[in-house]
């Protein structure tokens, strides 16, 4: 038996922490790696089922499926968009100017009356007896200076053949002047009484719809009364307040000195239902600045009454139209590093970004001032899956998404200052 000590073979050794923590990552890498083999298989496998999918990324060669519109020439109009309120040119409080019972209202609710209708009447019974009292003692002192007048001129007589002092004569004539200023005193207390008297029939002021009563019949009213009886409002012809940036101050001036009458639209809160057409009428004096605006009031004939105190509605301000222009639609419309621009569809069906610079824009179409021509073809959906150069399969174009969103849930445009910096914004590009 050989006692000689075993030489140990690198199978036979004992493996060490460090053996057993290679072998371990070894085994993890050739698990990924399957793993991976596997994924790149099946991606394979299942990528051909999506080429073929209908509509997809690239069929048809590769060629991307877009809609496009033809420029058109045609007219647009520059407007100025703002968010006005109707405001009647005329709100009367009625009150009584004297106090007393309110024996009937000759009014209905919400009747529209006519400058110098009858409303309401005071009881008149204490001012009948004032104005009879003031009239009775007119009367008295009227005679008693007819008779200082008589005594007067034949003091006078007198005088002249010096039968009497010229004294008595003075302190006739001063008797006579004295009951002349009471007379005087008397006649105005006569038509103080009569005024009263016609206060006690109130009649309206001005021509308009009345609102609800404020009194009761039967309740005493007073001057000092702070909601009077009723609250006239006139509503044809009515006006709306609108506010406009500052900066377009110079154009609506320019257009106004001509003597061009400017076309003011209004239209709900919505933006889509049109309510009446006026004109602009005047515009303030100065400019708020804490906003930079300016206040304009327009005029509006509201024969149908559709405007209404106090109701707050879209304003369009026809400044000018553009005739002769290149109109897009506003979906063409695409903004990026090289500024604003278009895909403009060539005859290969190949697209290229056109630059262009934008106009005024009405509604979901835009002007083109330069760019392009009447006939070119732009993208106007699927334009964020192009690139310069792409090539492209014209269909049909997919109703807007405003327009089928407007039946179920209506959204505001922009308005006001926002509607018009935006306006700016694209002027200036």
């Amino acid at each position: 038996m050989d006692d000689r000590p075993r030489e140990l073979t690198p199978a036979s050794r004992p493996a060490t922490p460090q053996t057993r923590m290679r072998r371990g990552w070894g085994r993890i890498i050739w698990i990924a790696v399957g793993l991976l083999a596997i994924a790149i298989i099946a991606w394979i496998v299942l990528r051909p089922h999506h080429q073929a999918s209908p509509g997809g990324r690239f069929a048809m060669n590769g060629a991307m499926p877009v809609a496009a519109a033809t420029a058109v020439k045609g007219d647009m109009p520059v407007q100025l968009n703002a968010l006005g309120t109707v405001t009647p040119l005329a709100t009367v409080t009625v009150r009584t100017q004297i106090s007393g019972q309110l024996m009937r209202l000759g009014f209905t609710e919400g009747q529209e009356v006519a400058k110098g209708d009858f409303l309401a009447e005071i009881d008149p019974r204490p001012y009948q007896a004032a104005l009879d009292s003031a009239q009775g003692q007119l009367v008295r002192d009227q005679a008693q200076l007819e008779n200082a007048k008589r005594d007067l001129a034949r003091y006078t007589r007198l005088v002249a053949e010096r039968s009497i002092a010229e004294q008595q004569r003075d302190t006739q004539e001063a008797l006579v002047k004295q009951l002349t200023g009471t007379v005087g005193i008397d006649q105005a207390q006569v038509e103080t009484a009569k005024l009263n008297l016609a206060y006690c029939h109130i009649v309206a002021p001005v021509a308009g719809r009345v609102g609800l009563r404020q009194v009761d019949p039967g309740n005493y009213v007073q001057v000092s009364d702070p909601n009077g009886i009723v609250v006239i409002t006139e509503l044809k012809p009515i006006s709306v307040i609108f506010t406009l940036p500052e900066d377009d101050l110079p154009s609506v001036l320019k257009r106004t000195a001509a003597g061009a009458k400017l076309q003011v639209t209004a239209f709900d809160r919505s933006g889509r239902t049109k309510l009446a057409t006026g004109a602009l009428e005047t515009l303030d004096n100065q400019i708020d600045p804490t906003t930079g605006s300016l206040k304009y009031r327009a005029i509006f004939a509201n024969a149908d009454e559709i405007l209404f105190p106090n109701q707050f509605v879209n304003v369009q301000l026809l400044l000018d139209t553009m005739t002769g222009a290149t109109v897009i639609p506003s979906a063409a419309v695409e903004r990026g590093s090289p500024g604003t621009f278009v895909y403009l569809v060539k005859p290969d069906n190949t697209v290229s970004a056109q630059k262009v610079t934008l106009g005024p824009s009405s509604g979901e179409k835009v002007a083109v001032t330069a760019g392009l021509q009447p006939g070119d073809k732009v993208v106007v959906d699927g334009a964020d899956k192009l690139s310069d150069g792409a090539k492209v399969r014209l269909v049909a174009a997919k109703p807007p998404a405003k327009a089928a969103a407007a039946a179920s849930t209506p959204t505001d445009p922009p308005q006001g200052a926002a509607a018009n910096e935006q306006r700016h914004q694209q002027s200036s590009q």
